[in-house]
Parts: structure tokens; sequence; C-alpha cells
């Protein structure tokens, strides 16, 4: 039988409240304690100077005001770029934040988080370094506070959980990837909860999942209809662009 359903399933806010505020920016995060909203996600990569950015993509270009790529750059530059006007004027300024200081956010406003590390193909080295400065960055969260750290590369999970392995980790699947795939693999890494996107997903993969003792989150979730059926499977979570829309019980679990 699976595991009992969460008393009140968790909303995570996808990047932040990232139809409110730009996202992966503290502006983005800071809205999730004013909406009653406990848990956040967010992407990392790192510096040149081994400084980890809070960004998805792999350019500037989408969410700044600026073009390219970013793993040349040091801490420094970020003062030069403004990751808030393509959203809105309100936001002109904002700044891609670092990882010590969205989890000092945290600390602060008492919030959970599920950080993403990114695998976008910048070399294995460059992957290494990303790992090692993401697990030593976690030692500054407050104990009473929660992570969940994910990745669609196992074997960055795989490194990050032998460097820091008091942090749980989550393996992220798209629907192509998933067959025989995520039992071996969450067994390897020893995760605690499969991340699989809402296309393709069934009743049946969230039971099997359910069964193997752990954690359903699954991506994106943004209808309200939908999230209740998931929840009514076994899913244990939602990843979401729209938070604020959803009932405040699933917002502060």
């Amino acid at each position: 039988m699976a595991p009992a359903l969460r008393r009140s399933p968790r909303v995570i806010a996808h990047r932040g409240m990232s139809t409110l505020a730009p996202e992966n920016t503290l502006a983005a995060f800071r809205l999730c304690a004013e909406h009653g909203v406990r848990w956040f996600e967010f992407d990392c990569d790192l510096l040149a100077d081994g400084t980890v950015v809070v960004i998805h993509d792999d350019t500037l270009d989408r969410t700044t005001d600026h073009t390219g790529g970013y793993h040349a750059l040091t801490a420094a530059d970020l003062g030069l770029i403004d990751a808030g006007s393509w959203f809105g004027a309100g936001f002109a300024g904002e700044r891609l934040p670092t990882l010590p200081q969205v989890i000092a956010l945290m600390n602060e406003l008492g919030l959970d988080a599920n950080l993403e590390i990114k695998s976008l193909g910048a070399g294995a080295a460059h992957a290494r370094r990303l790992v090692a400065a993401v697990a030593h960055d976690l030692t500054a969260l407050a104990p009473e506070r929660e992570v969940l750290v994910s990745s669609f590369n196992p074997v960055l999970l795989g490194e990050f959980h032998r460097l820091a392995p008091q942090w749980p980790v989550a393996c992220l699947f798209e629907d192509r990837w998933w067959a025989g795939m995520w039992g071996p693999i969450a067994d390897l890494l020893d995760a605690c909860a499969i991340h699989p996107e809402l296309e393709g997903l069934t009743e049946k993969r969230v039971r099997r999942i359910r069964e193997s003792g752990r954690d359903v989150n699954v991506w994106t979730v943004n209808s309200e209809e939908r999230a209740a059926e998931l929840f009514g499977w076994g899913v244990t979570g939602i990843f979401t662009d729209v938070a604020q829309d959803l009932p405040g019980d699933w917002r502060s679990a």
C-alpha cells in the first residue's frame, strides 16, 4: 500500500512567484512569504569566480537586459545586470541573486526550497565546481529550514550526494526518459522523491513511486482542478507558476 498522503498537499512556487515578479529573483521569493507560500523552487549555475548564481537559462538573453552566456562573469558583474525590467518597470534594477543571498532570505522569512542544479553542458570540470559550491553554500542554511536538491542529471546528483549526504535529493524526469529508469536511478542516489513532468503522468506511475516510499512532486501544474486530481492519486506536491491562486492550506504545507 502506498504511504499515506500528506495531510496538506504541498505547493511549490516555480522559480518563485513567477507570474507576479521576475522569475528566480529575490523579489519573486519574497512574495512567497507575502502570499503564505512556504516552498519555492529555483535554479543554480556557476560563475567564473565560483559564485553560485540563480538563473534558469544558460544565457542572459531571456530574463535580463544583457545577452550571451554568463559562465565567464564574476559576482562583481551582477550589479551591472538588470534582471527585472523585462518583467515590468516596477522591478527595474532587480539583480540575479546568488545562492548565499537566497539562503539568507530563506533564513529570514522562514521559507523552504527546492534547489535545482542545472545541467546545461558547460563541461565536467564546471559541473564538479558547481556541485561543490552548492554543497558549501548550503552550510549557511538555518537548521530549522528545509531544502530539497534536484537535477535532471543523475551524475550531478550522485556527486552532490557524495559530498553532502545530509541533504535530501530528488530526481527530475521528463516523460520521454521515464521508462525503466526512475527506480534504479533513485535507488542508487538514495533519492527521497521523484519529480516527473505532468505530461504523460498516470495514476499507475504515481502509485508505483509512492509504493517505493518516495514523494512525488509534479511539474508544472497551473490548474487547481488538475492539482486536486493529482493529489487524489497520491501526489505529494506540485510545482506551479500560480501558487497565489491555490488554496491556502496547500500553500503553507
